[in-house]
This record gives C-alpha cells, sequence and structure tokens, in this order.
C-alpha cells in the first residue's frame, strides 16, 4: 500500500495533483483498489478516467491540466485557454479548450480534433502540456473581428517575451494557404517594435495615415523607455492619459524627464487621447510642423 501511496503522489506531483486511471493501473493497482480508493475519498472524480488525488485543486492551471488528461494521449490546452495559460489574455474562458487527434467529449471541455499539430507546436508551460506561443497566436487569430483587435493581442504575447516572429514565421510557411496567414503575415514581413497599450495602437494607426514618418516603438534612452521616437528629428512623442497621470508624483516625473531630454536637444511632445480622437487632423497638421522644423534645424 505504501509504495503504491508514494508511486501515486510523485505522479500526481507532476501533473498539479491529477493522475488517470490508466496512469494507476500502469503502477500495478488493480481496478477493485483503485475503486477502493475512491469509495474512501483518496481519489477524487473530476473526468472520467481522471481523478484529483488528496483534493480538488481550485487554480484554473491546475484544473486545465485535469481537462488535457482527460482527453487522451497527445491532447494540449490550446485556444483561449492556452492563451490564458501564456498571459496573453487576462481571463480564462468558461470552458477548458483542448486540442486532441481523438473526439473526446468531456462536460466543461471544449475539444478540437486536429491531425495537423507537429512537435513544433506543442510543448509545456508551468508543466502543463499546451500550444506553443506560435501555435496559440495562429489557432486565435480568426477570433478576432478587427486587425485592431488582433495586433493587441499579438502585441501582449510579444510583451511577455514568449512569442517570437521567427518562430511565428516558420509555422505560416507551413500553413500558406489557412485564412489566419493571411492576418497574420502582416507581423512576420513588417517587424515593429511592440506596443504596449491601445492607446499606442491608436497613435500607430494615426502616423500612418497622415503620413507621418515611421517612429520607433518603445525605444530606450538610457533606462528609461520611450512612447514612440522619431530618431531623425530627435522628436519623442509620449502619449498622455490621466489615468497614468492620477498622482502628482507621476506627473512631477514625466515633467522632470522632459526637462532632462530637452536640455540633451530632443524634443517632447505629449499628444492625448481625447486630441488623437477628437482632432485628428489638426494634432496631425501640428505634428507634421514641427517635425519638418526639426528636420530644417537638422540640416
Amino acid at each position: 500500500m505504501g509504495r503504491f501511496h508514494s508511486a501515486i503522489a510523485a505522479l500526481a506531483r507532476k501533473q498539479h495533483g491529477y493522475i488517470t486511471r490508466r496512469q494507476l493501473l500502469a503502477l500495478g493497482l488493480s481496478e477493485r483498489a483503485i475503486d477502493h480508493r475512491i469509495a474512501i475519498g483518496q481519489l477524487i472524480r473530476v473526468y472520467a478516467g481522471v481523478y484529483a488525488v488528496g483534493h480538488v485543486p481550485v487554480a484554473l492551471e491546475a484544473r486545465s491540466h485535469a481537462a488535457v488528461l482527460a482527453c487522451g494521449d497527445g491532447a494540449v490546452l490550446s485556444f483561449g485557454s492556452a492563451a490564458a495559460l501564456w498571459q496573453y489574455r487576462r481571463h480564462w474562458p468558461r470552458h477548458f479548450e483542448v486540442t486532441a487527434k481523438c473526439d473526446h467529449r468531456r462536460q466543461g471541455i471544449r475539444v478540437h480534433r486536429t491531425q495537423t499539430l507537429t512537435w513544433r507546436d506543442v510543448t509545456r508551460h508551468r508543466g502543463v502540456p499546451v500550444t506553443s506561443p506560435a501555435r496559440t497566436v495562429f489557432d486565435m487569430a480568426r477570433r478576432f473581428k478587427t486587425d485592431a483587435a488582433l495586433r493587441r493581442f499579438v502585441n501582449d504575447a510579444r510583451l511577455t517575451r514568449t512569442l517570437h516572429l521567427d518562430d511565428l514565421g516558420e509555422l505560416l510557411a507551413r500553413h500558406p494557404r489557412h485564412p489566419a496567414t493571411r492576418r497574420l503575415a502582416q507581423f512576420v514581413e513588417v517587424r515593429r517594435g511592440m506596443t504596449r497599450s491601445e492607446l499606442e495602437d491608436l497613435f500607430l494607426d494615426f502616423a500612418r495615415r497622415y503620413g507621418l514618418p515611421e517612429p520607433t516603438i518603445n525605444a530606450r534612452r538610457g533606462r528609461r523607455e520611450l512612447d514612440f521616437l522619431f530618431p531623425e528629428e530627435r522628436v519623442i512623442v509620449e502619449i498622455d492619459s490621466w489615468e497614468y497621470h492620477s498622482d502628482r508624483g507621476a506627473f512631477e516625473r514625466d515633467r522632470d524627464r522632459d526637462a532632462d531630454h530637452l536640455a540633451a536637444g530632443i524634443l517632447t511632445v505629449r499628444v492625448t487621447e481625447e486630441r488623437l480622437t477628437g482632432s485628428p487632423d489638426r494634432e496631425a497638421a501640428r505634428l507634421l510642423r514641427i517635425l519638418q522644423a526639426r528636420r530644417r534645424k537638422a540640416a
């Protein structure tokens, strides 16, 4: 009994506290011994053939591992659940999403069938079998109705430092006719820096629409990170929002930084969301005049 107890505990630790009936049988337990452990509460059924050992974990990350185990060998967490595990999205979907080779129907699990997953598309993250960062983004691409929403998702994924554009490009090359490839190709073909917010995305759209030069995104100057830098003109554009200046300290630090940049010959222009959306023509004309004047001065 002790030998089995230790073996069960060791395997369950690797699987966020869960074990399958097949694994129990492989350890040498009989069907009767398994049923006895269920009856006395040592094993708690969470899905058909999947049991929590001792208690049911509360964390969604742990419970997602049970959903993967319930869908058989080779199953991996995918789509919205994978995006949550990789922290590309803040919230977990209502039902766990798992990609499997076979059609396993389990209550509370949304199963996606595929025959196209390769070893490049799967990995483990926090101990859970899951689609790779590139495959997760690829699977999720068609769920975003607008390019702006997709761009925000991809940038959020890149900000975690787990999604790499070379990996995404390799995956797209393997699926040249897939609808997701057409939408994601822009990120591989034109490699821009990572934006950190929807407000920064809004400024990039604004800059392209009005023909402004292509800025460097989130450039660094010393220990400081800038929203946008026009290097030829030596102009910084900082996107201002009241929520980031809700205390006097933040307001003062930003103005102090602006003065440091000006002393070094770099002009800071602060642009607000209200001006970008409320008077974009006026904002663009003024910013273009500033950039042109700085270019003339540099020349």
